[in-house]
């Protein structure tokens, strides 16, 4: 243990949520804490016992179907500490809220039935969504971010930063508003801390808040201007190419001055929406709201007679681009839903398989007698 240094559990973020699920499984040995960082098999666990490097217990790695089902940062976890040694956890405290997005080449080489999700962020309150004001800047794209942030259970916040490279500010703060609705906006420089510091009077003792944007968006440089230090590596975007690089390479919970958590995210180029991204409403209710009033129940919104939404776009009421923005979203949490569906029923096909064979092994039934009986 290298940190004995006391934290208060809700300064951590602990809250009643947390404190019911760990009396469902409480025993003299266990003691809750929360993950601050996690390489590979190891973490590194906040709580009353102040900082300490722990591992995860065999049964939860034996468990886990996919990587979303094993501790991630942000996590709240019961553990036991030996008097020497490493720490084990041994449960994970179901998330109150949680990021989640279908990993890069979704499939499982060890288990091609399961679809693979990734956290992005457990247990957070606030996410502040960074775009850059510069060839980074792309209504769609927030748009993706904030149906990802409204499906997780936490707030968002949107971040227009680098406003010291944009020529009219003004006009795309105004974009985003009209499809933001009453998500707060912040336009600023990161550069200039006085611009960065409204964003302080979010935190307070126990919040959790997330940074998530593109790589090159300006989040490091945000937190540095938060903290009043230079902690994150800031690399200098290519005027080449203009693509920001992944000065982030980990997710870590950091300590904000005047109270709160801060997690800092890796820079993500794809935005995959995952099978538990189900509701679009908040993130395009105008849309919907257009869409009760369609003359057909079932309306696809391309041809047919009463489409209110058609009617809107062709008034200018609706901007095309947003509609077909929603319509991609759309598709793909179907896509998403149907094909989480089909690997369910897969593995459930397997796992009979598995134990048929087992029986037919069992009772000294040859493959080709199986298929005959």
């Amino acid at each position: 243990m290298e940190n004995t240094k006391k934290l208060e559990l809700a300064n951590l973020g602990w809250n009643t949520h947390f404190a019911t699920a760990f009396k469902t499984i409480a025993k003299p040995e266990l003691v809750p804490g929360r993950i601050a960082l996690a390489e590979k098999n190891q973490y590194r666990i906040l709580g009353e016992f102040g900082e300490i490097n722990a591992e995860v217990a065999g049964k939860i790695r034996h468990q886990a179907k996919q990587k979303s089902q094993l501790p991630a940062v942000g996590d709240w976890v019961a553990m036991i500490i030996p008097d020497d040694g490493r720490a084990l956890i041994e449960h994970i405290l179901p998330r109150k809220t949680s990021v989640v997005r279908m990993a890069s080449g979704s499939r499982k080489r060890n288990n091609p039935g399961m679809t693979e999700e990734q956290i992005i962020a457990a247990n957070v309150d606030i996410i502040f969504i960074v775009t850059g004001l510069d060839r980074d800047y792309n209504p769609r794209r927030i748009e993706r971010y904030l149906t990802l942030v409204y499906n997780s259970g936490a707030s968002p916040i949107i971040v227009l930063n680098k406003a010291d490279m944009c020529d009219n500010v003004e006009a795309c703060r105004l974009e985003i508003e009209e499809i933001a609705f009453d998500v707060p906006i912040h336009t600023m420089s990161a550069l200039n801390e006085d611009d960065v510091e409204p964003l302080l009077a979010y935190f307070k003792p126990g919040l959790t808040g997330a940074l998530l944007g593109s790589s090159g968006a300006g989040k490091s440089t945000i937190i540095n201007s938060l903290l009043g230090y230079e902690r994150q590596k800031v690399k200098v975007i290519s005027d080449a190419v203009n693509k920001g690089q992944h000065t982030t390479t980990h997710r870590e919970l950091i300590f904000i001055p005047n109270g709160g958590l801060l997690m800092d995210n890796p820079g993500m180029r794809e935005i995959q929406l995952s099978s538990q991204a189900d509701d679009l409403s908040d993130t395009f209710g105008d849309i919907e709201e257009l869409a009760d009033s369609c003359r057909f129940n079932d309306c696809a919104h391309e041809a047919e007679p009463g489409c209110a939404v058609k009617q809107a776009i062709q008034a200018g009421e609706l901007d095309v681009a947003r509609f077909e923005s929603y319509q991609k979203l759309k598709r793909e949490m179907f896509y998403q839903a149907e094909r989480q569906h089909k690997s369910a029923n897969l593995v459930e096909k397997e796992k009979w398989q598995t134990l048929y064979k087992k029986a037919g092994k069992q009772f000294g039934l040859s493959p080709s007698k199986q298929k005959n009986s």
